[in-house]
């Protein structure tokens, strides 16, 4: 019963064009029903920066004012706004919350942070608390030949797909990491800095990059449930299985070859300033490339031309993938290598992804099941957490 009234549900959405604003209406209603369970799931992430201004180590970490309030419960007159003199009134408890999940330490002796001197700082996506330490460790007298580790465990019980961006920017090295739950320590040592292990470092961080960023999976696998069905009729809900691999394998080739040439087009742009369009316009397509790339499932627009739209829209997310990149901060010496490397990383991230979905899209290509949850509920899903991401992006919500 129940299959059947989703049914004539999905089938009145792809009927007819001319009643797409309308729909969208309803989706966005629906955003604003789903809002708190897609905000619990989304990611975010820290800022760490190592450096020696006037030859004094110095440790910051730039955290979201909502990544705190999820702990401290800062908003205490409930009015959406968390203030400056909410923030300080928690500042013991902050400074020591702070001390307790960073770690830093020189070859194996642990460095003493002074009393954190917290600022409210702005990035692209809102104010942060910025928590800034001298710190002391036994033994440092050359920051030339510095060995250092750091270690990062803010927010990883609360929220394990967040990540800490860590920048180094210390005499004769520049470095950056990314810090996980599963990676949260980073060397910092002169000898990392060697183009090979540059790298390899980035191609990490590229994979790493793709696998938690759920908004680029998600337009990448909206491109690509349609290759196992070949065209009936209009409605892709009633497109037959497609009855050789070849034409398939032939289809996701030309998705992901498309998507990765704009997407390289336009990083390389960014990285070497010659193109660098601002995050509060590229955050916002990208998560609208992500409603249409899923709407097209649904409506047909050009559903045998998917790689179309991968190229359009691949040129959107590699201004995406700079600004990640600018965020880590690239090291002048070994530019080339991190920007391969993270590239390429990109790639095996998506490959690996790729090669996850297709063997199973194959094998169910011929149920109801995968035409009408896979292709059309899964659509109708992406269309609504696009749209969610949208209006949270552009300050709506």
């Amino acid at each position: 019963m129940m299959f059947s009234v989703l049914a004539r549900s999905l089938a009145k959405i792809t009927r007819n064009l001319n009643n797409v604003l309308v729909w969208c209406l309803q989706m966005l209603f629906a955003c604003f029903v789903l809002a708190q369970s897609a905000q619990a799931h989304s990611s975010s992430n820290s800022y760490l920066t190592l450096s020696a201004p006037n030859n004094q180590l110095t440790l910051r970490v730039d955290l979201h004012m909502r990544d705190l309030d999820l702990i401290f419960d800062l908003d205490q007159n409930r009015d959406g706004q968390i203030t400056w003199g909410e923030t300080m009134a928690r500042s013991p408890e902050l400074q020591a919350w702070l001390v307790q999940g960073i770690k830093l330490s020189e070859s194996g002796k642990n460095c003493t942070l002074d009393t954190a001197d917290l600022q409210a700082s702005q990035h692209a996506d809102g104010t942060y608390l910025s928590a800034q330490w001298l710190a002391q460790c036994p033994g440092l007298t050359d920051l030339d030949n510095i060995r250092l580790s750091v270690r990062y465990a803010l927010m990883f019980a609360q929220d394990n797909l967040h990540r800490g961006l860590l920048k180094v920017d210390l005499p004769q090295y520049q470095s950056t990491a990314l810090l996980s739950p599963e990676r949260p320590e980073a060397l910092v040592d002169k000898a990392e800095n060697k183009p090979l292990r540059v790298l390899a470092r980035y191609v990490t961080e590229g994979v790493w990059h793709i696998w938690i960023g759920i908004d680029h999976i998600l337009f990448l696998l909206s491109l690509l449930v349609l290759a196992p069905l070949q065209p009936a009729q209009r409605r892709v809900t009633q497109w037959q299985a497609a009855p050789r691999f070849k034409p398939v394998f032939m289809d996701v080739l030309a998705v992901v070859t498309a998507f990765t040439v704009a997407h390289s087009i336009t990083l390389g742009l960014s990285i070497m300033g010659w193109l660098k369009p601002s995050p509060n316009f590229i955050e916002p397509a990208i998560a609208l490339s992500v409603v249409l790339a899923a709407l097209n499932n649904l409506l047909g627009w050009s559903a045998l031309k998917r790689w179309r739209l991968a190229f359009v829209f691949g040129l959107i997310h590699g201004f995406g993938f700079a600004n990640v990149l600018v965020d880590l901060g690239l090291p002048a010496s070994a530019l080339a290598a991190a920007l391969g490397g993270f590239n390429i990383g990109v790639e095996l991230g998506q490959m690996a992804i790729v090669m996850a979905f297709l063997p199973i899209a194959w094998l169910l290509r011929r149920t109801r099941f995968y035409r009408w949850i896979v292709v059309a509920g899964g659509s109708l899903a992406i269309v609504i957490l696009g749209l969610y991401w949208t209006l949270e992006r552009t300050g709506l919500l």
